[in-house]
């Protein structure tokens, strides 16, 4: 018996031994100064948050807030291309260090990563053309509203538009044609997407008319990364109080992003 109890005394103190000499685990911001470059996720092909110039060239809202942190950061960029379904699992798998890419904050995805402070809204909208006096979904009934077929504009529009004639298009490219040949004169999408398709055809500028939600924006990574998170979320309130993360937003989808607002949700 006694040699027994002193076999558990030894593995155990053995196991307390060597779980204290384990080194460590370094935090990615440790690992992305060491490299010397950060590698970040973005979708380059939904303009303008990313997007290729006619040189093939990445640019767009996200990717000139990435070249910003990597600058500020003191290391090289390196853009690893995504898309929506894929932003998260290259972060589980370590293909990439933080997701700049239109990554809306929810319930859901905060359980598997952790966002920073948002740097900027999304609002869901119904837009129209100047000239149609819209305030309120009633003022849809009767009328035409362009949707892309199972997104969250179809669904809230669904609820909240009954009296209007929903018609609903497979892709956002064939709706900004329904509405740039004037097919439908009234839209449901991102507002982020209504100047793009303004420029097909600027006789037929559309506006916002009425926010249906509004999602917020972050830069997601890892879990249990403190020192990564503490960093860029402490860049997100510098740039967005010194006005950075506003005139990249402004340049590319000309609006103003509610800087106070999302400020406040960093002291809340």
């Amino acid at each position: 018996m006694k040699t027994r109890t002193l076999l558990r005394l030894v593995a155990g103190a053995a196991l307390a031994l060597s779980t204290f000499a384990l080194p460590a685990q370094a935090d990615t911001l440790d690992e992305i100064k060491k490299a010397g470059k950060i590698r970040v996720a973005i979708d380059t092909a939904i303009p303008p948050f990313g997007m290729t110039d006619d040189k093939m060239q990445p640019t767009g809202s996200d990717v000139d807030l990435a070249r910003l942190l990597a600058k500020d950061l003191g290391v090289e960029l390196e853009i690893v291309t995504t898309t929506g379904p894929t932003r998260i699992p290259m972060l589980q798998t370590n293909k990439a260090d933080i997701v700049v890419s239109t990554l809306s904050i929810t319930p859901d995805r905060a359980k598997v990563v952790d966002f920073t402070i948002p740097y900027a809204d999304h609002p869901s909208v119904v837009g129209a053309l100047k000239s149609l006096p819209i305030k309120e979904m009633s003022d849809l009934d009767g009328k035409k509203v362009a949707v892309v077929r199972g997104t969250t504009q179809d669904a809230d529009l669904t609820k909240q538009a009954k009296g209007a004639q929903l018609v609903r298009y497979e892709d956002d490219a064939t709706m900004a044609l329904a509405v740039a040949s004037g097919q439908v004169d009234i839209l449901a999408t991102a507002r982020s997407l209504l100047p793009a398709i303004s420029k097909k055809n600027p006789a037929r500028t559309v506006e916002p008319k009425i926010t249906m939600q509004t999602n917020y924006l972050a830069i997601g990574m890892r879990k249990d990364e403190p020192k990564l998170l503490a960093w860029v979320n402490d860049w997100v309130k510098t740039n967005l109080k010194n006005g950075k993360l506003g005139a990249i937003y402004k340049q590319y989808h000309g609006f103003d992003i509610p800087t106070d607002e999302l400020l406040s949700k960093a002291s809340g």
